[in-house]
């Protein structure tokens, strides 16, 4: 690994081959690619099951792939051919790091690769910790989520649109490379990391108590809408149809959204018709239904300008309901520093962002992802260093595209 001068590429000349397809190892080559390193994503020729997911441009690219794979360098290879499996891993020997959600190959398993590279770091991601497949959605069936969430009189599993598990662990992903690489450095050994999309789901909600509860309490969570467990916090909508988002966590939040709402001396007097102490959070929250009841009357009697307005004047935490276009406008987009303008080939032009951090002040920032095989010459000729009529032999024999 080399040192760079700019801070914001700590990871600059670190390699890193990926074989993936989705969402948690394209999250995280991406991410490391976004830290400096050079990422290079090999997939069999004419693309991994991803390649033409949607969302599509009319001429059928996908939008998907290009915001997945921003930053990396493409190589199309032939897998199933013995040449095109010795040339990766003659890349894979090369790069020392290898990350993957394909796995059960024998040709790129850990033993074989750590034969070639004995200091290899590894990281692969599978779908269920006893070996079995599995995908986000499928996951969160298992764990519980789907059942708590969606309206509270709903009995059909809800789910939930975002890829959290996927997210997530393609950050730990990403943080495995990185801590495994600090342990090389330490120790001049690799490291074998394997992650599977259950375990990720499994412990974020042993660690937001979800299944500590069961386990203590012999209950499990129940549905209870858009409120906020264990705090006050519910949706309103104004008199011409806009959503609101409102939680009050602290004793002053909840102060002050009595105040805007001129419901103080209501509430202190359902507080002692009900015996309740709103200085309690639990207690705002075991008597929210009727709180919310109360506060309804003043959103429902003011535009969304006016109760925008309002609540910014207060300590209230609260934002109004937006879709993904509303968003996109939104000046949190278009003013903010960590999107700029991106033309990416084949999908156009659009403010794309880079890392979700800065580094002394400043966000690395996108870079176009590339089409399938576009760096495929380049990646063997660089890294390996094949002339240019081995090059062009692979080509014709089709080992490579």
């Amino acid at each position: 690994m080399t040192s760079s001068a700019d801070s914001t590429r700590p990871l600059a000349g670190v390699r890193i081959v990926e074989i993936s397809s989705f969402v948690a190892v394209p999250l995280a080559g991406m991410t490391l690619a976004q830290l400096g390193a050079e990422v290079v994503r090999v997939d069999p020729i004419g693309g991994a099951a991803d390649y033409h997911r949607w969302p599509l441009t009319e001429s059928g690219d996908s939008i998907y792939w290009a915001g997945l794979n921003k930053g990396k360098r493409s190589l199309a290879v032939d897998l199933r051919s013995e040449q095109g499996q010795q040339l990766v891993t003659s890349l894979i020997a090369d790069s020392g790091i290898f990350i993957t959600n394909v796995v059960g190959r024998q040709w790129h398993s850990y033993p074989m690769l750590s034969d070639v590279r004995q200091d290899l770091i590894q990281v692969e991601v599978s779908g269920r910790a006893d070996g079995g497949t599995g995908v986000d959605y499928t996951v969160n069936a298992a764990i519980g989520f789907p059942l708590v969430t969606g309206p509270a009189d709903l009995a059909a599993p809800v789910n939930h649109v975002l890829p959290a598990w996927d997210v997530s662990c393609g950050l730990y992903t990403a943080l495995s490379v990185v801590t495994a690489l600090r342990h090389r450095d330490a120790t001049g050994q690799g490291q074998h990391v394997s992650i599977p999309l259950e375990n990720v789901a499994l412990a974020t909600a042993g660690n937001l108590s979800l299944l500590t509860e069961a386990m203590i309490t012999g209950t499990s969570r129940q549905r209870i809408g858009n409120s906020v467990y264990g705090t006050y916090g519910q949706n309103f909508t104004s008199s011409d149809g806009v959503a609101f988002m409102v939680v009050a966590l602290t004793g002053r939040h909840f102060r002050d959204l009595t105040s805007l709402t001129g419901t103080s001396e209501a509430v202190a007097a359902l507080a002692q018709s009900l015996d309740a102490d709103f200085s309690d959070e639990g207690e705002r929250y075991r008597h929210r239904d009727a709180l919310s009841a109360l506060f309804a009357e003043w959103f429902t009697a003011h535009t969304g300008d006016e109760v925008a307005a309002a609540l910014s004047a207060t300590s209230v935490l609260w934002e109004r309901y937006r879709t993904f276009a509303e968003t996109s406008a939104d000046a949190r987009v278009t003013a903010n520093p960590m999107f700029a303008e991106l033309d990416q080939p084949r999908i156009g032009r659009y403010l794309a962002p880079g890392l979700p951090m800065s580094i002394d002040g400043a966000y690395p920032p996108a870079v176009p992802a590339p089409a399938l095989g576009d760096d495929t010459a380049a990646v063997l000729s660089d890294w390996l260093s094949l002339d240019a009529d081995s090059i062009d032999g692979l080509f014709a024999s089709g080992t490579v595209a």
